[in-house]
């Protein structure tokens, strides 16, 4: 693409540029040293922890041990058992050496008739830096990494984009990252975990991935979060917008005067681009039951309503009990995200199954990475890239932020 097919887009470009040069040196700003607390999985009822050095363990009232360098943690009938030996607390920390901590989950099984089946592996492993906190909770516990702040921004960008991409694609991401993650963070007093480290929130694997490009684009935007108002802003972002990126309004119901939509031709060459995709009418109708939705069986699906970016706000379905009115987002998730990548999409016919043609990934809501990738090879900074797909914000160090205000409905 040449520079020259952005030029409806470079006021609002350019407008952010002047403003952002001044703002790449405050990352190197004295800031407090802070932490986050990283949901790594839950109802966990087993799971390997080994480290370079003798374990230490604190329980709930502050007794700590040692123990050996690999240790097996499972659910106790009051508290844990740690290789076997039981601990009555409600809560564990634990702490390795300089190296961090390698934790390995069981995979998970699958259901064949209703009976389990090991899937016959070793399991998941995750490397870390950091605490690993336990909860009990219900039959099993949360296993929560407590991880300094730049050392998880530097877990999230190479599970999100590529390490390959444009330097400068690279620091948006981050500043995306550690935007979203401080914007939790402040929102999360109740709850025990400031983040999950899946798609629920976003995509953290420790240390997997981090190399010099990543390590290169935390550090040059070290401290440095997107903010509205002078407070973090809710930093979406997804892969491939295909068109207009989404307002908030259209997707989540709430209203967030950052996340509007902007055009977004930038993302062409995005494997997503282009889809298309079927699911079974029986298995929607499972789903769909499974999450409290009242359905019978399934005649009919029609879009209803789209939104200013021409993704289907709405569908009407058909079925044996009557009507029901679907969100897009709703049929994504009865479906599968994997499988519906996007609510840009055309219903090409419905039998046994439903056949989909669409176009982009993800919510399209904020940040298009694809598009993001383009326009920092188009030569614009990262600084630019983000106030284009955040309207109206501002770069300032995370320090000097104030609580961000819920969105409204």
């Amino acid at each position: 693409m040449d520079i020259s097919s952005v030029k409806p887009f470079k006021g609002a470009l350019y407008q952010a540029i002047a403003v952002g040069a001044c703002l790449l040196g405050l990352s190197s700003a004295t800031e407090a040293a802070q932490s986050i607390r990283v949901l790594l999985s839950a109802n966990v009822s087993q799971f390997d922890v080994r480290a370079d050095r003798p374990l230490w363990v604190t329980d709930a009232k502050g007794h700590s041990q040692t123990l050996r360098t690999s240790v097996r943690v499972q659910v106790g009938e009051h508290g844990f058992l740690l290789n076997g030996v039981r601990m009555p607390t409600e809560r564990l920390t634990l702490q390795g050496g300089d190296q961090g901590l390698t934790l390995t989950f069981p995979r998970p099984t699958r259901k064949s008739h209703g009976a389990a089946v090991s899937s016959g592996d070793s399991g998941v492993a995750i490397s870390v830096s950091g605490l690993i906190h336990l909860v009990r909770k219900g039959k099993g516990f949360l296993v929560i990494n407590r991880v300094d702040f730049e050392e998880y921004v530097k877990g999230v960008v190479p599970a999100e984009v590529s390490s390959a991409w444009h330097p400068e694609m690279l620091k948006a991401q981050a500043v995306a990252a550690r935007t979203y993650a401080l914007y939790q963070q402040m929102l999360s007093a109740t709850r025990d975990y400031d983040v999950a480290a899946t798609v629920q929130d976003q995509v953290y694997r420790g240390k997997q991935g981090v190399d010099a490009g990543i390590l290169r684009a935390v550090e040059d935007t070290r401290g440095l979060v997107v903010t509205y108002e002078d407070a973090p802003i809710y930093a979406a972002f997804s892969s491939t917008a295909a068109g207009l990126t989404e307002d908030a309004m259209n997707v989540w119901s709430k209203e967030y005067p950052y996340l509007k939509g902007v055009e977004c031709p930038f993302d062409l060459a995005s494997p997503y681009y282009q889809w298309k995709s079927s699911f079974k009418v029986d298995t929607l109708e499972q789903n769909l039951r499974q999450q409290g939705f009242s359905v019978g069986t399934i005649a009919t699906m029609t879009p209803l309503s789209f939104s200013r970016g021409g993704r289907v706000a709405k569908l009407r379905i058909l079925h044996s009990g009557g009507e029901l009115i679907l969100r897009g987002e709703e049929l994504r998730k009865a479906v599968g995200y994997t499988i519906i990548p996007s609510t840009q999409f055309a219903i090409e016919s419905i039998g046994r199954e439903v056949v989909l043609s669409g176009f982009g990934a993800g919510h399209a809501v904020g940040m298009c990475q694809w598009g993001a990738k383009e326009l920092a090879e188009l030569g614009y900074p990262f600084s630019t890239i983000l106030r284009y797909y955040y309207p109206g914000t501002e770069l300032q160090n995370m320090t000097l932020t104030k609580p961000p205000t819920p969105p409204s409905s």
